[in-house]
Order: structure tokens, then sequence, then C-alpha cells
């Protein structure tokens, strides 16, 4: 019988008796290394044998693993990766599938031994670039299982790491095999990405590990779950291409949503994080818009799960700013600006519906303010990553979403009204401050174009303080390009202003144009604030700032005779009003004081220097309530009734304008006073009374009138001839409106042949009347011979006043 079984076995095929060869007696002693060497060169010998050694292989291990013989099961395994490294053919395909049988037969196991060991050689398998496409392989279980073994429950936590960690390589090998093979199943879609993913971010959670190590030494050597995650994530987000970016990101989304992690803020923004710097930086903009669409999304979710996204796209735009910003600039804006409003719809009305009802969620206005909050810091810190120009553009889009007294009633909802429209003024003025906050252009003239800068002088006509000032701070970010600001506060009188170190430049030709084009609103917007009676010490501190830097970044000659101008106006001003308040009066003196003598060293001119220091010491001695040292503080000390302010402690403008006469400047300018001009900006500014207004443009328009002094003192004002007064004023307006409207649509409607002829008709006219002006004061001058001739006949001399100029020399 032995000699039978000797024969039969002698005449099995030679593949399967070098398969049994490289099994040893004893599987402790490992794989026989000369016989695999032998199974090895058989089958590159012999390649069509490849796939019956693989069966062969696969059967035996099959039966090992019944018989929970896994020693051999080891071995088999190990044979089977050799082969694999070493072969390449074409035939190779089928080995293939028997080896993924195997492994799936390993990772269906109960032993975490076995399914660690299927886990191995999957990723081995991996790493290995086929020659041969395969058209039919599917690895839909293998994603399955690795995402199971990633969120692993076993009782023993080294096995339970083991196993999660095994199972986040296996989700690595599926995804470096899949991602690049055409032919494959593709692993980007929904049905993968939603087990992979939130497997991936289970993982990147578990932060344990590391306590639990008993040899700290030993450990530190080998790689954490954590780290084995965050690699991994890394590498899928890598190899995303532009139509993966949404189905890789949207599992993040969903998953931070359903275990509650956007309220932490932390593990959600670690995860953006290293989303935005593993994609490709060309695609970093459709993150940002999943956010953004996600932030819409949760519009009426608690404020605490905004904010968080909100402060997600924070540091997500950041990094997407230092790479390719995109179309995703001003929609950032947009959904940000958008978010303030509806937060400040939230707080006012106390629910998340249009009308209350009892299922509406409890409104916390502690909360809504901390979203607020963060969503200007997040304005602010992605605008700081901007270029100037985007940034210019930014400013602009702010500045237009803003309720502009007199132009938009009303911003916010029909349940929040005036207060909803003052609170999003506020909210939106803080965000453009964050916008301007470090904004330095060497062009002042387009940084603060007349789109930008009309509605924003606007709100410095506003009654609400806080408005004001934050216009005043914004004007102050943008005019200050040499960090001097700071320099200028507190308010004092300083002996040297050398010890302020105040960077100065010379001004530019930009600055001159704007200069010449803006100079007179900036100062009459000054003006105006200087004379609003709920104005603090803020304001005054900001105003005296603002006048500096006007001085030191933009100032020429003839803005440094305006400056001083504006400062003995103000001067005037809190000396002649008795109506303001006693401490808004002193603190106009103690502004105009410290700028007197701000400027008067800045000019260099000794005795204009000596003239403001000795009104300043006369001050200290007889009124020192009108200096900055008393009024511009926290604990201010004025009198409780302001007597009128004459003699030495008052700045002599005669005197002032004298003394700088003699150092060259404009004489004639400085000994003109100061009076702001009003415009309809006036009547825009939804004050309470128009009464003031209309009291100020009646009293302007009685010192510029030339027939001042011959006008009747008796003269009444009475309400029809201030009624009259404005109802012809604004016919004129719309008069000259809708002239200036029709020679527009002429020139931009009209064809060619009408215009020339009417420009021609003008010549024409121009010419008669020059014709009849030289007829009467100038005659022709006689000419020698009376005539001009060459020889052959005699032509009349034409004078010069007498010859008609082309139609293009006539203007």
């Amino acid at each position: 019988m032995y000699g039978v079984c000797g024969c039969c076995g002698a005449l099995r095929p030679r593949y399967k008796r070098l398969v049994d060869n490289i099994f040893p007696e004893d599987p402790e002693d490992g794989l026989v290394k000369a016989n695999m060497e032998k199974l090895t060169f058989y089958a590159l010998s012999a390649p069509e044998k490849l796939d019956r050694i693989g069966a062969y292989l696969s059967e035996r291990l099959s039966r090992d693993v019944a018989r929970h013989r896994y020693g051999y099961v080891c071995i088999a395994m190990e044979a089977l990766d050799q082969l694999l490294m070493a072969c390449h053919c074409q035939s190779i395909n089928l080995f293939v599938e028997s080896f993924l049988t195997m492994v799936r037969k390993l990772l269906e196991a109960d032993k975490p031994n076995l399914q660690i060991l299927g886990t191995n050689s999957f990723v081995k398998f991996a790493n290995i670039e086929e020659d041969t496409p395969s058209y039919h392989r599917s690895y839909d279980f293998f994603v399955s299982r690795f995402s199971e073994m990633c969120h692993s429950s076993y009782e023993d936590p080294d096995i339970r790491t083991k196993i999660r960690m095994a199972g986040i390589r296996g989700l690595q090998g599926v995804v470096r095999k899949t991602v690049n093979d055409e032919l494959q199943a593709n692993i980007w879609d929904p049905q993968h990405m939603d087990k992979i993913v939130p497997s991936l971010l289970f993982n990147l959670q578990q932060e344990e590990a590391a306590e639990r190590s008993p040899s700290p030494g030993a450990e530190k050597e080998k790689e954490s779950p954590v780290e084995l995650t965050e690699r991994c994530f890394r590498e899928l987000l890598g190899r995303a291409a532009y139509d993966n970016i949404k189905n890789a990101v949207k599992p993040v989304l969903m998953h931070l949503d359903n275990h509650s992690l956007w309220e932490g803020k932390t593990f959600a923004v670690r995860c953006f994080k290293i989303i935005m710097y593993s994609i490709q930086t060309q695609h970093s903009h459709l993150v940002i818009q999943q956010l953004l669409g996600h932030l819409d999304a949760n519009s009426k979710n608690s404020a605490r799960v905004r904010a968080g996204i909100v402060e997600v796209i924070s540091e997500a735009a950041v990094i997407e700013a230092s790479g390719s910003i995109g179309p995703t600039v001003l929609e950032v804006f947009n959904t940000l600006l958008k978010q303030l409003r509806l937060s400040v719809d939230y707080e006012l009305t106390g629910s998340y519906d249009s009308f209350a009802n009892m299922g509406s969620k409890v409104i916390t206005v502690h909360e809504e303010r901390q979203l607020q909050e963060s969503v200007i810091k997040t304005i602010g810190s992605f605008a700081n990553t901007l270029p100037t120009y985007q940034r210019s553009e930014v400013m602009l889009f702010i500045i237009g979403k803003i309720p502009v007294p007199g132009m938009y009633p009303s911003l916010g909802s029909a349940n929040t009204g005036v207060e909803g429209s003052r609170m999003i003024q506020i909210m939106l003025l803080k965000s453009l401050l964050q916008v301007t906050a470090g904004f330095q252009s060497t062009n002042i003239l387009t940084a603060l174009p007349t789109s930008f800068l009309d509605p924003l002088l606007s709100f410095t006509l506003m009654e609400d303080a806080e408005i004001r000032l934050l216009v005043l701070d914004i004007l102050v970010s943008i005019i200050d390009r040499h960090d001097n600001r700071h320099k200028f506060t507190p308010v004092r009188i300083i002996s040297d202003i050398s010890v302020l170190k105040l960077k100065v430049d010379k001004c530019s030709r930009q600055d001159n144009l704007f200069m010449k084009k803006h100079s007179h609103r900036l100062y009459r917007h000054i003006y105006l604030a200087c004379k609003e009676e709920s104005s603090v010490q803020r304001h005054f501190e900001s105003l005296h700032m603002l006048l500096g830097l006007i001085c030191v970044e933009l100032a020429n000659e003839e803005v440094v005779v305006d400056l001083i101008r504006l400062a003995l106006a103000l001067q005037d001003l809190a000396s002649t009003e008795e109506a303001l308040p006693v401490y808004t009066r002193c603190a106009i003196h103690a502004l105009s004081a410290a700028y007197l003598n701000l400027i008067s060293q800045l000019t260099t001119v000794p005795t204009f220097c000596q003239h403001v220091h000795e009104v300043i010491e006369s001050r200290k001695k007889i009124v020192p309530f009108l200096l900055p040292e008393d009024v511009l503080v926290e604990s201010f000390k004025i009198p409780e009734k302001l007597e009128t302010v004459e003699g030495e402690v008052l700045f002599l403008q005669a005197k002032i304008a004298e003394m700088l006469g003699g150092s060259g400047y404009n004489t004639e300018r400085l000994a003109t006073p100061y009076i702001p001009q009003i415009t309809d900006e006036d009547r825009l500014s939804k004050r309470k009374s128009i009464g003031d207004t209309v009291s100020l443009q009646l009293e302007m328009d009685s010192r510029n009138s030339p027939e001042k002094e011959q006008r009747s003192t008796a003269e009444q004002i009475t309400f029809e001839t201030l009624k009259q007064a404005i109802v012809d004023s604004v016919n004129v307006e719309e008069l000259e409106r809708e002239r200036r409207r029709q020679v527009v649509e002429r020139f931009q409607n009209a064809p060619f042949e009408e215009i020339a002829a009417h420009c021609g008709a003008r010549a024409s006219l121009l010419q008669n009347k020059l014709n009849q002006i030289f007829e009467i004061t100038i005659r022709p001058p006689p000419s020698p011979s009376g005539s001009v001739g060459n020889g052959h006949g005699r032509t009349r001399s034409i004078p010069v006043y007498e010859m008609n100029f082309p139609d293009l020399c006539v203007y």
C-alpha cells in the first residue's frame, strides 16, 4: 500500500510538489527558503502555471484555516507575497484572484492575528504596479471590511489598536490600488467615500494611545494610530482630482454634523487644515465653496454650530489666500455678511423663524453676539491675507452693503425695524474696520475713491455716537500708512514732538491730487463731527489722530494752511456756540490747542511756535480746563458753566497769518476764516430735526453774502420763508440735474453731424462776439502800402482778429 501511495505521489503535477515542498514538517521552522526559490524559478519559467499555483496555495490555506493550523497559514501567505513580488507577467491576474480570495478568508476570520496578517499581505499587494490591467476586479468587500476594522471595539486595548491600524493601512492600500487605475471601480464614489472618510476621522479623534504605553521609549519609535490616520487622510486628499473634491469633503461635513463636532471647533479646524494643506492648491476654492454652502444650510442652527463653521472658514480661507483665490473672495464676504444680518435678526426677534411660535428654538443673545464677533474676526483675518487691490474691492463691496442715510431706508427685516438697521450698520462698519486694519496703499487716491469716500463720510453726520467713532477709526486706518496713529494718543501738549519719532515721507503727486479733490469734504466732516453733542473722549482722540495723520501723511503747504484755518475755526466754534454742552466746548478747545501745538512744530516757524507756547502757558494759569490734560481724560475737570472765552487764552488768526506770511505761506488764505460748505448730505443724514441744518444753511449764506451789510436787521424769517427756500432750492437742483442729463444724452445718442452742427453754431456765435469786441476796441494796423502784393496783383492784408479759427480751437 505504501508503494502505491509513493507512486501516486511521484505522478502528481510538478507545481503541486514544489508547493508542498515549501512547507516544513514543523511550522515553527518557517518557510523552506531553498524550495521557495525553486518554486519562484518555476513560476517565472512557466508563467502559465501561476494561476494553478495560486489556486493550490489557496486550497491549502483554506484547509489550514479550518483546521486552525495558523503556522502553515502564515507560511502560505509569505509564499504568496514572494510570488507576487517576483512575477509581473500577463497571466498574473488569475493569480491575483486566488490571492485576494485568501486575503478575504483571513479578513473574515475571527482571529485578530489572521485579520492583521491578511491586511499586511494586501498592503504589500497594493504597492505592486501591475503590468496588465484588470477589468473585473472589485474591492467593495475590502473597503467595507477595512472600514469595519477601523471601528474595532475589541476588549484588549493593545489588540484593538493593532486592528484599527490594520484597517487604516488597508484603506490606504485600497486607495493606492484603485485611484490611478481607470479600469477599476471609482473609489471616489459616495458609496465608498461615505465609509472611508468617517473611518479615518473616527481614528483621528483618538488621542489616548500614547497615554497607555507601558514603555514610552519603545512606543516613540512606533507610529500611533492618529499619526497613521493623518498620513493616510493626507494621501487620500492629495490624490483627489477636481471632480472628486466634493465627494471627499462632503463626508467630513456630515461626520462633524452627526457627532456635534462643530461646537468644539478644535477638531473641525484641525480636519480642514489637513484638507487645505493636502489638496492641490488650484482646487482649494472648492472646499471654501462647500463650507459656505454648509454654513447657509445651517443658517437656522444654533449659534455655536454656526460659529464653529465660521471659525473653520476663517482658517481655511487664510490657507487658501496664500495660493489660488479664484472667484471665491467676494463670495466669502457675501456669505459672512449675510450671516451677520441673519444673526442680528435672530437676536432682535428671538426666533429663527419669521414669526415666533411654540416650535421655535430658544435664541441665546450671548451666543449670537459671540457669533457676530467671530464673523467680524473672520472677515478681518481673511482680508489681511489679500493683496492691496483685492482688499480695495472688498472695501467697496462692504460699503455697498451698508444702508447709507437717505439712500437705503432700511436693511433689517420687517420685524427688526430701525434698530435692526442700526445694528447692521454697526456690524458692517466693524467688518470694514477689520478689513482696513493694516491696510497700506501707496496711492491714497485709489484707496479712497469717491464711490467709497462719499458714503463713508455720510455716516459722520449721524446721531449715533458708535457709528461716528467707527467711521473715524476706518479713516484713520486707511490714511495711516507708516503706523503713526498710536503716537497721537493720548492727546496731550508735547513741548518737543521729536520724542514721538513720527515717520514722515514727502507728499506724492497722487496725495496732492487726492487732497485737491477731497480735502474740503474731509475738513467739513471733521468740523461737523466736533459739533456733535454726544461725542465723548474717544471721539476727540480719534479726531486728533485723524488731523495729525492728515498733517503727517498728506500735507503740502496749502494743506497745512487749511488745517491751521480749520483748527482756528474749531476754536471759534467752541467760543461762540453757547448752545453746545460745556464738555463739548472744552474738548474742542483742547483739541484745537493740541493740534496747533503739533502743527506749529511741524512747520518749524519759530514765531508761530512761540505764539502757540504763550497761549498754552496762559491757559495753564487761567483756564486749564481748555487743555487736553484736564478734559480729554477719564476723570475730566470742567466748570459747570463756561463763560465767554477771549483774550490771551485764544490763538489769534491775524497774528498767526502775519507770522506765517513772513515764512512764505499764503497770507491772504491764512487771513480768511474757514467756513464749512453745507451740502445735500445734511438733508440725507437722518437727523431728528432738520431745523438745525436749515438754520446753519441760512447762517452760512448770510456770512458769505456780499450784501450782508445792506440787509435790514429787521428782516423776519417766517415758516413760509423757510418752506419756500427749501422748495426753491429743490426745484433749482432738479432743473440743473435735468439739464445735465439732457446734455449727456445728446452727446451719447445724437448723430455726429448734429453734434458738429451744434458746436459749429457755438463757434460762429463766439466768433461774431469777438469781431464786435475787436471792432470797438482795436483798429487794424495800417500797412506801409496799404496792401501786400507779389508783383502781379494786390490783396488786402487780413488782421489777426478777423481770422476765422478752426472749430477745434474754440471751446
